[in-house]
């Protein structure tokens, strides 16, 4: 029972507020030195040196530059000016611009941080002005700006792909239809919405001074540079052409041209955004070593073995574990990151998913869909602070709060949808 033991301590450290690097290593230390000795830590320098040399999560690090260096073209705000102006003279039309201009971030930047601040900078402001319901507002630029963690290149694909071992080119195809869905279910949602109740997203009037062809027209200049993007991140690992790892550095390229298109290109630009990506790139990484040492001690002291046996004989095999796993992914989210969830929880479901024959790159954008809900789900939805931090006085927490709940619950029902119907998402449950 060491094991459960140590899990269990783990999880309470990190709700009390440990930081999560050296939690699940001082745990790992001190259950590894109680059941073995340091002889057990004789072997982690050679587990670490093999996260070193994993050639898959170098694309980590670029994906995370690319996404920085185009938070800092002011490409959101353009693509928001140009999408507001486009969709403004619709009830609701300003959500809608959100939610296109999120998904349009999430698959050229992937960074959902810098996706929700920059949305909550420029659009939130415009939505409040123009007598957006707070919460409608607020929960559409917390759901847009999330939309990252399912659309490639997402970090979180990435980082599924290397722990499950499977290809990340293969997982980025297979999460484009379900964040296509999403964002679709969202628009939709808007559409009915301000149907029924067209107060709480009132149409802009248009006092840009130009006609609809000019305005279709700076819509698409601002769309197409970051399209072109996407294209040839994307296009490239579909197409067989290149290697995530290889298109990342494509992407980070990319990022510095459209730098230089939107005139915001200067070394100290360059100098900045790659302290930034250190410095994400170095918690994703401490994390990755503390989880590292803590699996290790897990394992040895027989935890997986039990953990195993007990998932193996659930009710309803195969579909039992399957909900069970979903709703401890679900509820772990509201507590804790997805980073830590993807490198301690996954690990330990992984080999029982194997052992029931159930498709593990379906298992994995389950995962990566269920993860995505963590950055929304108070009280500790990191989507939720970002917000807050740029939010206008007047807007409340409880505001946030209650914006995302709707968002929430269609995150679910997707997520239902690719549990139920897998074959709808070009996918199928088992092997």
């Amino acid at each position: 029972m060491i094991g459960m033991i140590m899990f269990l301590a783990a999880l309470i450290m990190l709700m009390v507020g440990f930081p999560v690097a050296f939690t699940f290593g001082g745990v790992a230390l001190f259950f590894g030195i109680f059941a073995e000795g340091m002889d057990l830590f004789a072997f982690m320098p050679y587990r670490i040196m093999s996260v070193m040399q994993n050639t898959v999560l170098m694309a980590v690090p670029l994906f995370i530059f690319m996404g920085v260096v185009l938070q800092r073209t002011r490409l959101a705000e353009q693509l928001l000016t140009s999408m507001g102006r486009l969709f403004g003279g619709l009830p609701g039309g300003l959500a809608i611009s959100t939610i296109l201009v999120g998904a349009l971030l999430a698959a050229s930047t992937g960074v959902v941080g810098a996706s929700v601040v920059a949305m909550g900078l420029i659009s939130l402001p415009v939505m409040l002005a123009h007598d957006y319901d707070k919460r409608l507002a607020t929960g559409t630029i917390c759901a847009a700006g999330t939309l990252g963690q399912i659309v490639p290149p997402s970090i979180i694909l990435i980082i599924l792909g290397d722990v499950l071992g499977l290809p990340v080119g293969d997982l980025f195809k297979a999460a484009v239809i379900p964040g296509v869905v999403l964002v679709g279910l969202y628009i939709f949602y808007i559409l009915v919405l301000t149907r029924f109740q067209p107060q709480m997203a009132p149409a802009m009037p248009d006092d840009s001074g130009l006609s609809r062809k000019k305005e279709i027209f700076a819509a698409l200049l601002a769309i197409i540079p970051p399209l072109a993007l996407i294209v040839v991140v994307l296009g490239s690992i579909f197409a067989g052409i290149a290697t995530p790892t290889e298109s990342s550095a494509l992407g980070g390229i990319g990022a510095i041209v459209l730098a230089i298109i939107y005139r915001q290109f200067s070394f100290k630009m360059v100098w900045d955004s790659s302290k930034d990506t250190v410095k994400v790139t170095a918690m994703v990484f401490a994390i990755l070593v503390g989880a590292t040492a803590f699996s290790m001690v897990f394992s040895y002291t027989g935890g997986d073995y039990l953990l195993e046996e007990w998932l193996l004989q659930l009710p309803g095999e195969k579909w039992g574990f399957i909900i069970l796993a979903m709703l401890v992914i679900l509820v772990l989210g509201f507590f804790i990151d997805f980073v830590e969830i993807s490198f301690i929880i996954v690990p330990i479901l992984a080999p029982v998913a194997e052992a029931m024959g159930i498709n593990m790159l379906w298992f994995a954008i389950l995962i990566a869909m269920n993860l995505q809900t963590s950055f929304l789900t108070p009280p500790f939805g990191f989507s939720l602070f970002y917000l807050k931090g740029v939010s206008p006085p007047g807007v409340r927490t409880t505001d946030i709060y209650k914006g995302v709940l709707p968002f929430i619950l269609m995150q679910i029902l997707v997520l239902a949808m690719i549990v139920i119907f897998p074959e709808w998402f070009g996918m199928s449950s088992t092997y």
